[in-house]
C-alpha cells in the first residue's frame, strides 16, 4: 500500500520545486568536456558512455589524462568484451542488492513487525540507517560505476519511449543497467535522506486511534469495545466496510460512523488532535466539539508537516547531485513511474472530467439515498462483499488464519483457486513468507534470488479479522508479481515492473477476489479488465486496465508497453 503521507509530500514538492540555490550548484559545475577532448569515438554508445561518465567525473577521481586512460582501458570493444562484462556487472548488482536489501530487513524487524519485540531507542535508531549509503562512494571510488556508465549509458524517458519497442530484451537490459548510476550523491546527504524518510514512515506506522473510546456530543459510542484503528488505512477500510451494496434508505447509524471517521481524519490532517488521544486507550475524546475526558485536549504539534517540510529539504539536497534528473519531480515521474508529469495530469484530467465519472457518481448518489460526502470517494458498495456482515467474514478469517504461518501454508492453494496451475502455484508460493506488520500491512519485494517476498499484514492475538485478510490478499497479488518478475526473467537487471501502476493492477485483481478464496464461487466481474491487462489491448473509446483507481487510456497503454523492460504480453501472461 502507498501512503497518504507521500501523496502529501509530492504535492509539497509540486508546489515549492526545486530551489534556485540548488539549481544554481547544479548549474556552476566545470565544463567536463576537457576530460574527454582528444578521444575519438567509434559509435554513439562510446560518445553517449563517455560523456556520461564525464559528467561524474571529479578531480578526486584523476586529471584528465588519467579519464582519457580509463575510457582505453575499460571501454568494452567487443561484442564479446560486452556481454562477459555485462554478465559480471549484473551478477555484481544481484548480490550487492540483495545483501543490503537482507541487512535492511533485519534491522527494522523490531519496528515493522510485531512478533520482534517491542522496539528500543536503539531500534529507532537504526529504522533510519539506509545500508546502500556508502556503497555508491565506494562504487565509484572503485571505478565500478564508472565502468558501468561508460559501456551501459543512460537512456532518458524520452529516448526510451522512442528507441525502446525497437529494441531486444538484452538491449532493455543493458539500459536497465544505464539506469544504475544516474547520479552520484554523497553517502551523508543520502543518509540524511533516508532518515527523514523513516522517520515518517515511523510516525504513521504506530498512529492508532482507539475508536471505543470515541463519543457523539450526546455521550454515545459507536464502535465496539476494543477497536484500535492505523491512520489513515484503516480508518479508510473501516469507512469502506459501512456501505451497502443498494440502498433506498435515509442516512442511518452507519452514515453516522462514516461521520465521525472522516471528523477524526480532519482533525488529523488539520493538526487539531488532542495529543493525549493517540495511541492511548485512557481518554475519551469527542471528535465534534474536540473535548476530551480524561485527558488533556492540547492538540499535537505540528509534527506531521514538519516531517514533510523536512523530507522535501533532504531532497533538495539530493537534487544537486543527480544531473540527469535535476528535481525530485523529475526523478518521480520520469524515474520512478515512468510516465512523463504532463502525460499523468492529462490522465487525471481525462479521467476526472469523463461521462463515466459523472455516471457513477449519480449511481452511488442513488444508491445511498443522499446527497455525496468526501469520504465517499471510497465506496464500495459495488464489490459481492459490500451486502455482507463484515463482523461474520471476521469470524470465518480469524478462524482460518490464526497466526501468519497459517496463511503462509496456503498461498499455493489460494494460487490453484485463482486458476494457476499447481506445480506454478507450488514454486511461487515457496518463495513468499507472511509477516505480522505492525502497521496495516504492506509487500516487501525480493530483489535477489536468494530472498523471499514478505507478505505483511495486521494479525491480532486473537486471529486475522476481514480486514487484514483482505489487505493480506492485496499484498499478495504484489507478492506474486514480485516472484515472477525476479524468478522469471531471462536476464536479472529486467526484475520488477515499469511502474507502481503495473504491480497494483495485479494486487487488485486478486483483492477482488478474496471472497472466492473463502469458498464464496468464482468472480467473473472484472475478467474484460483481466484480459486487457493480459494483452494490453484497448478497444476503440474503450480503458486498457485498472490501476489503483487510475484508468489508463489507450495512448498511455501504448506508452506504457514500449518503456516497459519485463511486461511483453507474453510475460504478461505468466501472471495470469
Amino acid at each position: 500500500m502507498k501512503h497518504i503521507f507521500w501523496t502529501a509530500i509530492s504535492a509539497v514538492l509540486i508546489m515549492t520545486g526545486c530551489s534556485e540555490v540548488q539549481r544554481n550548484k547544479v548549474q556552476s559545475t566545470k565544463d567536463k568536456s576537457t576530460l574527454y577532448r582528444g578521444i575519438e569515438f567509434t559509435d554513439e554508445r562510446m560518445e553517449r558512455g563517455v560523456k556520461q561518465a564525464a559528467s561524474l567525473w571529479t578531480d578526486e577521481d584523476g586529471s584528465a589524462e588519467e579519464f582519457r586512460t580509463f575510457v582505453n582501458t575499460h571501454y568494452a570493444k567487443t561484442e564479446e568484451e560486452r556481454t562477459a562484462l555485462f554478465e559480471s556487472l549484473s551478477r555484481i548488482m544481484e548480490r550487492l542488492n540483495e545483501s543490503a536489501d537482507m541487512l535492511t530487513v533485519e534491522l527494522l524487524k523490531p519496528t515493522q513487525l510485531t512478533n520482534a519485540g517491542e522496539p528500543t531507542e536503539i531500534d529507532w535508531i537504526m529504522s533510519g540507517y539506509d545500508t546502500r549509503a556508502h556503497l555508491m562512494d565506494d562504487l565509484f571510488a572503485n571505478k565500478i560505476a564508472f565502468i558501468t556508465v561508460l559501456n551501459f549509458p543512460f537512456y532518458s524517458l524520452e529516448e526510451k519511449n522512442r528507441l525502446g519497442e525497437h529494441w531486444t530484451r538484452r538491449e532493455w537490459a543493458e539500459a536497465r543497467l544505464g539506469d544504475v548510476f544516474t547520479s552520484r550523491i554523497p553517502a551523508k546527504v543520502q543518509a540524511a535522506f533516508t532518515e527523514s524518510l523513516a522517520a515518517g514512515e515511523n510516525y504513521i506506522a504506530d498512529y492508532n486511534i482507539c475508536m471505543d473510546r470515541l463519543r457523539t456530543e450526546d455521550s454515545r459510542q459507536l464502535f465496539p469495545d476494543g477497536m484500535k484503528l492505523l491512520s489513515h488505512w484503516n480508518l479508510r477500510d473501516e469507512l469502506k466496510a459501512h456501505y451497502k451494496g443498494q440502498s433506498d434508505q435515509v442516512p442511518s447509524t452507519k452514515d453516522e460512523k462514516q461521520e465521525m471517521i472522516y471528523q477524526v481524519m480532519q482533525r488529523i490532517v488539520r493538526q487539531e488532535i488532542p495529543k493525549d488521544v493517540i495511541n492511548n486507550a485512557a481518554p475519551v475524546w469527542k471528535p465534534y466539539s474536540n473535548t476530551v475526558e480524561n485527558g488533556s485536549a492540547s492538540r499535537e504539534p505540528d509534527t506531521r508537516y514538519q516531517m514533510i517540510l523536512d523530507i522535501f529539504h533532504a531532497m533538495q539536497q539530493v537534487d544537486a547531485y543527480c544531473p540527469n534528473m535535476r528535481t525530485g519531480i523529475i526523478r518521480n515521474f520520469e524515474g520512478d513511474i515512468e510516465i512523463p508529469a504532463d502525460e499523468v495530469d492529462s490522465l487525471f484530467r481525462e479521467l476526472l472530467s469523463s461521462e463515466e465519472v459523472k455516471m457513477v457518481a449519480a449511481e452511488i448518489r442513488t444508491r445511498l439515498g443522499r446527497e455525496l460526502r468526501p469520504y465517499d470517494i471510497w465506496y464500495d458498495g459495488f464489490k459481492a462483499r459490500s451486502g455482507m456482515n463484515e463482523e461474520s467474514l471476521s469470524e470465518e478469517t480469524r478462524k482460518c488464519y490464526p497466526n501468519p504461518i497459517t496463511y503462509e501454508k496456503k498461498i499455493a492453494s489460494m494460487l490453484t483457486n485463482l486458476g494457476f496451475q499447481k506445480e506454478n502455484a507450488e514454486e511461487i508460493a515457496r518463495h513468499i513468507v507472511v509477516e505480522p506488520a505492525r502497521e496495516s500491512g504492506h509487500a516487501w519485494p525480493c530483489v535477489g534470488r536468494n530472498e523471499p517476498a514478505r507478505l505483511r499484514t495486521r494479525i491480532a492475538p486473537e486471529g486475522m479479522d476481514y480486514k487484514g485478510y483482505n489487505i493480506a490478499v492485496h499484498e499478495m497479488g504484489h507478492n506474486v508479481e514480485e516472484v515472477i518478475s525476479l524468478y522469471k526473467m531471462d536476464y536479472y537487471m529486467l526484475r520488477g515492473v515499469p511502474n507502481t501502476g503495473f504491480t497494483e493492477t495485479s494486487a487488485f485483481l486478486f483483492q477482488a477476489r478474496d471472497l472466492q478464496l473463502l469458498g464464496y464461487g468464482k468472480k467473473e466481474m472484472d475478467r474484460e479488465a483481466l484480459g486487457n491487462v493480459r494483452d494490453y489491448g484497448c478497444e476503440p473509446g474503450r480503458y486498457a486496465y485498472v490501476a489503483v483507481a487510475l484508468y489508463t487510456p489507450e495512448s498511455h497503454c501504448s506508452r506504457a508497453k514500449r518503456s516497459c523492460a519485463v511486461y511483453r504480453c507474453r510475460d504478461m501472461e505468466r501472471i495470469l
